[in-house]
């Protein structure tokens, strides 16, 4: 195989991977700093019960965002404990890649030398989605 044709079908394969990739919409449910889940994860609710059970986790007594859960679902990323102020985590996209979910998200880091509160925080974004019954993948944007 000549390097042409062999370029010439890596550009089909992406170009196809591309055209499979379809943004989801989606809306923050709940994002700060102080979730009570103290280790780094990422989370899917897609029933009533693991709506109720992952927010109770997250947020204790906190009354609980309505959510149709009929046609959503939850996605969520916990950065765990960090240090101090100036931590955050964001849902940057969701798109549907084949069978797959796809959840990009990026983590903000403080600034060097940026002025802090010096306190623990735990950083939290939680997004509700259309439902998706197929596997939900996250990948953490660079």
């Amino acid at each position: 195989m000549t390097s042409a044709s062999l370029a010439c079908g890596v550009f089909v394969a992406l170009a196809f991977l591309a055209a499979t990739q379809t943004p989801v919409k989606f809306t923050t449910v709940d994002r700060g700093q102080q979730s009570n889940i103290e280790e780094a994860r990422q989370a899917v609710a897609r029933t009533s019960a693991e709506w109720t059970a992952l927010w109770k986790q997250h947020a204790g007594d906190r009354p609980r965002p309505a959510v149709d859960l009929a046609k959503s679902m939850i996605v969520a990323v916990f950065l765990g404990s960090r240090p101090t102020g100036g931590f955050e985590v964001e849902i940057t996209g969701i798109e549907k890649e084949g069978a797959d979910l796809v959840v990009t998200w990026r983590e903000h880091r403080p600034a060097k030398g940026a002025m802090l509160t010096q306190i623990l925080t735990m950083p939290f974004h939680l997004v509700a989605t259309e439902k998706h019954s197929g596997p939900v993948k996250f990948k953490k944007f660079l």
